[in-house]
């Protein structure tokens, strides 16, 4: 998955690499650390078919099983390319709240 990828999926993407790019994590994890940091409940359906698809553009990872749990781990790709997409993200963000004072 490249920028372009990323921009046309929803953002849960964002939202999973985002708390890997914190470390290594399981799905009970990830779920409880986007709800912490973004407000978004994803159920495991929704966060494991992500998962799957940042798998396949070799984004993230799996790493050994600890048990039950199947932690995954961002990759180098996945670190460059949310880097990326935040980084736009954050400038249009400055954009539009310089233009929303502006306005008042």
């Amino acid at each position: 998955m490249t920028l372009e990828g990323i921009k046309g999926s929803s953002d849960r993407s964002v939202l999973v690499l985002t708390s890997l790019a914190g470390g290594p994590k399981h799905g009970y994890a990830l779920i409880k650390d986007i709800e912490e940091f973004a407000g978004v409940e994803l159920g495991a359906g929704t966060l494991y078919g992500c998962l799957s698809k940042l798998e396949a553009d070799g984004l993230v990872e799996p790493l050994p099983s600890e048990g039950r749990r199947h932690p995954y781990r961002i990759t180098a790709k996945g670190v460059a390319v949310i880097e990326e997409r935040l980084s736009a993200s954050a400038r249009i963000a400055r954009i539009g709240l310089r233009r929303i004072a502006g306005a008042t």
